[in-house]
């Protein structure tokens, strides 16, 4: 541990995480971008600062987002969004993001993170807090692991963008003979 007992950064000041507030969204902009980089995804980055604000703080949000300092100086974020389980009939939550620069890490910043994340489910009766993690990432998969979290490596994500998702919508989808179900008049 640099600096400390877990949880404290080098100058000794405790990890405060809060609610990110319409003042933060620039922040949290920023380290999704670098988060993207990280990912090796950088050119995938398509949201704005104002995209994200309106997903955060508009008329109907989608997302919420933590944000977790020292000394007043951002040091990572997680963005999350509800989930529904029909297997349990149980609200969850949806970690999107959870993201801490490498020149933070080692303060307690993403632990702190998570635990929010965690007691928020908790207290929203949440039955899951679930999450992806890229499979390169040794680092953050070793963390969850230590953590207790399971890793459903059965479970394949699936995404629908652009042209797939619009030809869907307008129930023009092209499953291969005899599987898939029609989704017009959905």
């Amino acid at each position: 541990m640099v600096g400390g007992r877990r949880g404290q950064s080098v100058s000794g000041a405790a990890v405060r995480v809060r609610p990110a507030t319409p003042a933060d969204v620039e922040q949290i902009h920023a380290f999704i971008v670098e988060l993207a980089l990280y990912e090796r995804a950088g050119d995938h980055v398509t949201g704005t600062v104002p995209l994200l604000a309106e997903a955060l703080f508009g008329a109907t949000p989608s997302a919420e987002a933590l944000l977790a300092e020292t000394d007043g100086v951002p040091r990572g974020f997680a963005l999350f969004h509800g989930t529904f389980s029909t297997w349990t009939c149980l609200p969850g939550i949806w970690l999107e993001d959870l993201y801490v620069p490498e020149r933070h890490r080692r303060l307690g910043a993403g632990g702190a993170l998570l635990a929010a994340v965690a007691r928020i489910a908790v207290a929203r009766g949440c039955g899951r807090l679930e999450w992806h993690a890229l499979d390169w990432n040794d680092l953050a998969l070793g963390f969850y692991r230590g953590l207790g979290a399971q890793r459903l490596s059965e479970w394949e994500l699936h995404r629908l963008t652009g042209d797939a998702l619009d030809r869907v919508a307008a129930g023009r989808g092209e499953a291969p003979p005899g599987r898939g179900f029609p989704v017009a008049g959905l």
